[in-house]
């Protein structure tokens, strides 16, 4: 889509404009989903909204194959991003809940996350080397119709997960009361605060280097759509195999150091890349990036999971998911704004140190994170996730 709008406009603007309409509609809708997979049958909601995606992703190839998108007529991609938007808002923060739903131990809590980014991940590695060659050989809306058709068998495998949901008693409170009761629950709790804190500041000054790729492609490493797909599929690599380094481990212990010492790494990376113009240091660099935003976003998932109650899960997930939704098409308004006025280079190197003084102060603040959430941990008994329990060695070690 970023490669499609570029191409038609020229526009650094419109290309951060169309990310933000993707993402700004989990703003005012992830808290509300985030009571609702509290309260409700959350496989019955994960079936509706990748059907609305079919749709979605559907309507869009046929318009851009009949044509009917063009550099005079761009409101579609507007409108239907923004659809876009409120169906991921939705599905987000009950998809994250549904992790829950399909393992018994929480011991295996981490592995399951892990996995499951491990297998979005894949797919960020393998779609854009493919859509790369598809646009060459054919163009941008065959790439949105093999978009459209991959929700198929994803929907029939849903179709054949079965899980039994224990109706929830009616809820005495509003839907607001509800949300906000969320929002003191995560706020009175550190480690809560710092983690969400954390992905909102890498969301917004460090993820928006995607926003940039096709830029940094075309007008800095003077390539086209295949130089673009190499980018992201480096980045791809980093990111898949930090899932599976992620997917390996047992526990939680350490993972909070692993994650502000991976979000140092990703600032000092992102520095370099602003000043890079050689493709294979591009890739290096983003091939480390892919890899520490990964550990960032995969490790808080798996900490917040394993520490909260099961009571609030839904809706600390929903602030989680609009940690990185929300506030995403805010990084990608301000770095299209600030590109068309100060160049992409200057833009990406002014987030990265943002980025790299928020990261010197996690390391600052890391050892009261750690207690904060050892203290979690046993609020909500659920010591295992930080050490499996399998001796009496282990037992009461986080006292």
């Amino acid at each position: 889509m970023g490669w499609f709008v570029y191409r038609l406009t020229n526009s650094v603007f419109l290309l951060g404009l169309i990310s933000f309409l993707s993402m700004i509609p989990s703003v005012f809708i992830s808290p509300f989903a985030g009571d609702l997979a509290d309260r409700t049958n959350r496989h019955k909601i994960i079936l509706i909204t990748q059907i609305s995606a079919l749709i979605q992703t559907s309507v869009l190839a046929a318009l851009v194959l009949s044509g009917f998108i063009s550099k005079t007529v761009i409101w579609p991609l507007i409108v239907l991003s923004l659809m876009q938007g409120i169906i991921e808002a939705v599905d987000a923060p009950i998809r994250q809940s549904f992790v829950i739903d399909l393992i018994e131990k929480k011991s295996m809590l981490s592995n399951a996350i892990a996995m499951n980014s491990a297998a979005f991940n894949a797919a960020r590695l393998i779609g854009p080397s493919i859509a790369g060659i598809l646009i060459i050989s054919f163009s941008e809306g065959v790439c949105f119709t093999f978009n459209a058709i991959s929700y198929i068998p994803v929907i029939i495998m849903l179709l054949f997960i079965k899980i039994k949901y224990v109706k929830s008693p009616p809820s005495k409170h509003s839907t607001l009361h509800n949300v906000m009761e969320g929002w003191k629950y995560a706020y009175s709790y550190f480690p809560i605060r710092f983690l969400i804190s954390n992905i909102i500041i890498f969301t917004l000054f460090g993820m928006s280097y995607a926003t940039l790729l096709p830029v940094f492609a075309r007008d800095v490493l003077h390539g086209d759509s295949r130089t673009l797909g190499l980018l992201m599929s480096t980045a791809g690599v980093g990111a898949l195999t930090g899932a599976l380094y992620l997917a390996s481990r047992q526990n939680i212990k350490g993972l909070s150091y692993r994650m502000v010492i991976a979000g140092f790494v990703v600032s000092i990376s992102l520095v370099v890349f602003s000043f890079s113009s050689y493709l294979y240091l591009s890739m290096f660099l983003l091939l480390i990036i892919g890899l520490g935003m990964m550990l960032q976003m995969a490790s808080t998932n798996t900490m917040l999971q394993s520490m909260i109650n099961d009571r609030m899960r839904g809706r600390v997930l929903s602030m989680y998911t609009m940690a990185y939704m929300s506030i995403a098409p805010f990084g990608s308004l301000m770095v299209g704004s600030l590109s068309s006025r100060f160049g992409v280079k200057a833009t990406l190197l002014c987030t990265a140190v943002i980025c790299m003084l928020w990261a010197l102060n996690g390391l600052r603040q890391h050892k009261n994170l750690t207690r904060g959430i050892q203290r979690m941990l046993i609020e909500n008994n659920n010591q295992e996730s930080y050490r499996p329990i399998s001796s009496p060695i282990n037992i009461g070690i986080i006292k």
